[in-house]
């Protein structure tokens, strides 16, 4: 019988065989294992921090008690609770004959506590023209308010109730330190029929400073500078806080652009710190105090932008300074360009009427320019406009003649704005028509026309005389609307829209 025998260089062959095959599986043990658990032994890897989940989120969350939630949520929590609905009931005017008693309509629109004693901001709009003011608090509660005061030039307002439960109030923010890109929270009644009182939306501030806007209504405030906002805005949020990521107001909702008459993401609100130069005087006196300069102003070109070695087209151009004005005593000059005052920069007319407007009279403030190429600052004690206005009411009352043809229209009193009557008021004449008073209430005043105005052009066509009035007006049709441009007391160039 054949047998097989082992040598001892062939068993340490095969043990050597062995030992390789366990190393082998011990390696790939290790591998699979790594590659199971989806380890990285790098020295990077063991240097950084645990992946953060909250940096995949679309908006930023705050830890409260253990639980992810949106920022917005506190912001709400609080704010939502100051905002009221108010419904304004107006006495319907011009109803035909056979109309037996009086009627009414109704608009509702929002506002906000600002004062725990009652005080509710709102739009002017809103409550225009009303004779019963009735608020809905958060906890349902009504109340019938009174009108504090009211501004049409900013479309502001102020009006009161006596609470008899406790308040809760929004502060006023900073409108001047939010940035294009910050959050956005708006709080109103959109569509108040429905009944989706205090909505919230949330967007971004779209853009700031935004000027020459007209609305549509029979009221486009005269003042604008305002806050641009994606945040949902509909018919209803009139009135209520547009809020920044700290629950701080810093606008007040006031009108949307929209081809549809819905939101399409096009909101505007007024800044808060324009509402602050306005509420005190709302509150002491019912109206609003406001400076004023002296000039006629006009729009910078490139070419004069450049010669005055601008680096951009910022500023605004004086096209001529009114007689024994502050602007005039202060030594500012046709020609001059306006770049800031009080240290705000103002880079066109709306902002520079906003910021003038804001100023006390009486009180001295830096207004720099540019002359010539050559920069200056120029200490100007502000004039009051109402005293202004006051001044020139009665002050045409004849001209060299001592004959005056005056006409009234829409509400006002006109001249023909000639070199006497120009003479007489101490101001540089323009072609145009002169307003020489306003009746309150009446259409012109209702639109913001003021005492000091000069028409220069109704319905597109120039006007320069009051017999151009006359002609134009007999051409109007019945209760048609009218457009016109007009030269401000303030020098500002504006479109108002007059519905008899």
């Amino acid at each position: 019988m054949n047998s097989r025998s082992l040598s001892p260089e062939n068993s340490a062959s095969r043990g050597q065989r062995f030992l390789v095959v366990i190393i082998v599986a011990a390696v790939c043990l290790v591998a699979g294992i790594i590659i199971s658990s989806n380890l990285d032994l790098t020295t990077k890897s063991v240097a950084q921090d645990p992946v953060d989940p909250d940096s995949f989120l679309a908006y930023p969350v705050v830890n409260v008690g253990g639980d992810l939630e949106s920022p917005f949520v506190a912001v709400v929590e609080n704010a939502q609770q100051a905002v009221v609905h108010i419904s304004a009931r107006t006495k319907l005017e011009d109803l035909p004959w056979w109309h037996h008693g009086p009627s009414y309509s109704t608009s509702a629109g929002s506002g906000f506590f600002f004062r725990d004693d009652g005080y509710i901001l709102t739009n002017n709009h809103v409550i225009e023209g009303s004779q019963q003011i009735n608020v809905t608090t958060a906890s349902g509660y009504q109340y019938e308010a009174r009108l504090v005061g009211a501004d049409p030039l900013t479309d502001l307002a102020v009006i009161k109730i006596e609470p008899e439960e406790q308040i809760t109030v929004i502060p006023f923010g900073d409108s001047e330190a939010i940035k294009v890109g910050s959050w956005a929270i708006a709080i109103g009644n959109p569509f108040p029929e429905q009944g989706l009182f205090r909505s919230v939306t949330v967007g971004v501030v779209s853009a700031k400073g935004r000027s020459n806007l007209n609305f549509g209504r029979r009221e486009t405030p005269t003042y604008q500078d305002y806050i641009q906002t994606d945040a949902s805005i509909n018919l209803g949020n009139s009135g209520g806080p547009l809020l920044n990521i700290r629950g701080e107001c810093i606008g007040v909702n006031a009108a949307i652009s929209s081809p549809t008459g819905g939101s399409v993401g096009i909101g505007f609100a007024i800044p808060i710190n324009l509402a602050r130069t306005v509420v005190p005087d709302l509150i002491a006196t019912g109206k609003v105090s406001r400076g004023w300069l002296g000039v006629i102003l006009g729009n910078l070109t490139e070419q004069e932008a450049r010669r005055q070695g601008l680096d951009a087209m910022r500023g605004v151009k004086i096209d001529s300074v009114f007689a024994n004005s502050p602007a005039e005593r202060a030594g500012i000059k046709a020609g001059d360009i306006i770049l800031s005052v009080d240290n705000h920069p103002v880079d066109n007319i709306s902002q520079l009427s906003v910021a003038v407007s804001q100023l006390r009279a009486g009180q001295p403030y830096p207004v720099e320019i540019v002359r010539n190429g050559k920069r200056m600052t120029l200490k100007t004690v502000i004039g009051d406009r109402d005293s202004f206005l006051a001044s020139m009411d009665g002050s045409t009352e004849g001209d060299a003649s001592g004959n005056l043809e005056v006409k009234s229209w829409l509400g006002m009193e006109l001249v023909t704005f000639t070199e006497a009557v120009a003479q007489a008021l101490a101001v540089e004449r323009i072609d145009g028509v002169y307003v020489r008073r306003v009746a309150r209430g009446g259409p012109a005043d209702r639109s913001s026309i003021s005492m000091g105005t000069v028409i220069v052009q109704v319905n597109n066509k120039s006007v320069s005389s009051i017999e151009d009035i006359d002609r134009i007006s007999r051409e109007l049709p019945v209760k048609e609307r009218v457009a016109l441009i007009v030269v401000e007391p303030d020098g500002t160039v504006a479109r108002k829209v007059i519905r008899p």
